[in-house]
């Protein structure tokens, strides 16, 4: 009798396990988180691509104005969620989801021409690591926040989109906070949760080596594709096909 009942129980175990598998492989939410210096309004042709393919797609409005409150705002967005999430990040929008990540209804993580910190790293210790190309960075006139001169934003940051949607990013760019920059990483997610990235490999706002080796260095899976640090918006069909591949593989 006791090993009949074993055997059942060893079967439900193995059930709920089967369960909860084929639970983690059912992503359908997709949590964008935007990075510095833009919006995430530049998100909406990948955002459109993952709708048509049956994708919830959220995209976090985060203020920049610390790490702690746009984690905060990423968490809020988390909230709202039913069931598991996929959290994309762009440039500091990285360094957001190594945070916000360790959450258990986060079921992986994708950097996009992305900050990818380990812990006690903040952006600007990597940033200045692996200097990349020249970015006009100016502060504002209280000194506390930065922004992109709208004059060399397409050259820096967007320089393979039309001139008109550059214009627009240029325009409606997120000031960043330096205290934001200078924020350290308290527990990397991605040391837990699988994670993927996408090199830009003509990226002139963070250096493509730097983007391949903290790839490297958290064992993500790496996907290269030639576009600017506005990849995300340059090659949407790209971008959202490595985040719907990250769905689809987060329960293997």
């Amino acid at each position: 009798m006791k090993s009949r009942f074993l055997s059942i129980a060893a079967l439900g175990l193995v059930a709920s396990t089967m369960a909860f598998a084929a639970q983690a492989a059912e992503v359908k939410n997709i949590v964008i988180v935007h990075g510095a210096l833009a919006d995430g309004s530049g998100w909406r042709k990948t955002a459109d691509i993952l709708e048509k393919d049956g994708f919830n797609v959220t995209v976090v409005q985060e203020p920049i104005s610390s790490l702690a409150d746009d984690v905060a705002a990423t968490k809020r967005v988390l909230d709202l969620q039913t069931g598991p999430s996929l959290l994309v990040g762009h440039s500091y929008g990285g360094m957001v989801i190594t945070e916000a990540g360790n959450r258990p209804d986060v079921a992986g993580l994708v950097y996009v021409a992305a900050f990818q910190p380990d812990k006690d790293e903040s952006l600007i210790s990597l940033a200045s690591s692996k200097p990349a190309g020249s970015m006009n960075i100016r502060e504002t006139k209280d000194g506390q926040y930065l922004y992109l001169d709208p004059a060399t934003f397409a050259a820096d940051f967007a320089a393979d989109l039309p001139k008109d949607e550059a214009a627009f990013l240029a325009k409606s760019q997120v000031f960043a906070s330096k205290a934001a920059f200078t924020a350290k990483i308290e527990n990397p997610a991605w040391k837990a949760k699988k994670s993927w990235a996408v090199v830009a490999s003509d990226d002139r706002s963070i250096n493509p080596e730097l983007e391949r080796s903290m790839a490297k260095r958290a064992g993500s899976d790496v996907t290269e594709i030639k576009g600017s640090h506005a990849v995300f918006a340059s090659q949407p069909e790209k971008v959202a096909a490595v985040i719907e591949k990250a769905a689809k593989d987060t329960g293997k």
